[in-house]
């Protein structure tokens, strides 16, 4: 429940942040600012998020190779030996 009610606060709290008091009558008017921080963090949150895509990729070919030798080794072993 206290964390239901804090982030309402800091949600009502960031609204109030952005809101243009010129137009609203009130707020700090920090919209701008958001969106500046934005059009420069975005570009660099992408990098970081394509790098971990990339990471996580590479991991899943490996651990597909590593599955498809173990079958094949089963495969050997529960072979008949003639």
């Amino acid at each position: 429940m206290k964390s239901l009610i804090i982030g309402i606060v800091i949600l009502a709290a960031a609204t109030f942040a952005v809101l243009p008091p010129e137009i609203v009558g009130f707020g700090l008017g920090w919209g701008h600012k958001v969106l500046d921080f934005l059009c420069g963090g975005l570009p660099v949150l992408a990098v970081l998020i394509s790098l971990i895509a990339v990471f996580i990729g590479i991991a899943d070919m490996k651990d597909r190779a590593e599955a498809k030798k173990e079958k094949a080794e089963n495969r050997e072993e529960a072979a008949p030996k003639d």
